[in-house]
C-alpha cells in the first residue's frame, strides 16, 4: 500500500533534483571533485540522468531498470558527497545561508544517501516480483 506513494515520491524527488543541475549549476560544479575533468558537463550529464530515471520508475515498462540506474547513479555520485565532507567545499551560486552547510550535515548526507540506494533497491525488487507474479 506504501509502493505506490513512495514510488511517486522517488520519481518526483530525482525529477526536481535533476532540474536543479541546470537552474544552479556553479552549486553542483563546485561539489565535483577536482579530479574530474569538465565540471559543467558532469553536472549536467547527471542532471539528466536524474531526470530520465525519475520519470522512469513512474513508468511500469522501465521502473525496475530506473530503479536498478537509480542505484547506479547513487553509487557514482558518492565519491562527489565524500569530496563536500572531506574538502569542506562551500556551494557557489546559491544564497549564503545555504552555501556553507556544516560539517554534520556533509557527514549525514552519506549514510541518508545509503537509505536512497535501499529505497530504489526495493522499487527495483518489487518490480521484478511483480513481473514474476504476473508469468
Amino acid at each position: 500500500r506504501y509502493e505506490r506513494p513512495l514510488r511517486y515520491a522517488m520519481g518526483a524527488f530525482y525529477v526536481l533534483a535533476g532540474v536543479t543541475h541546470f537552474l544552479l549549476p556553479r552549486a553542483y560544479e563546485s561539489v565535483v571533485p577536482r579530479e574530474l575533468p569538465r565540471p559543467r558537463a558532469v553536472v549536467y550529464l547527471s542532471g539528466v540522468a536524474e531526470v530520465v530515471l525519475g520519470i522512469g520508475v513512474l513508468v511500469p515498462r522501465t521502473r525496475r531498470r530506473a530503479a536498478l540506474g537509480i542505484v547506479a547513479l547513487l553509487v557514482a555520485v558518492f565519491p562527489a558527497n565524500l569530496n563536500m565532507a572531506m574538502r569542506d567545499v562551500t556551494l557557489e551560486g546559491v544564497p549564503e545561508r545555504v552555501s556553507d552547510p556544516p560539517d554534520a550535515a556533509l557527514w549525514a548526507r552519506l549514510p541518508v544517501q545509503g537509505l536512497l540506494v535501499l529505497w530504489a533497491w526495493w522499487h527495483a525488487r518489487e518490480s521484478a516480483e511483480r513481473g514474476r507474479i504476473r508469468q
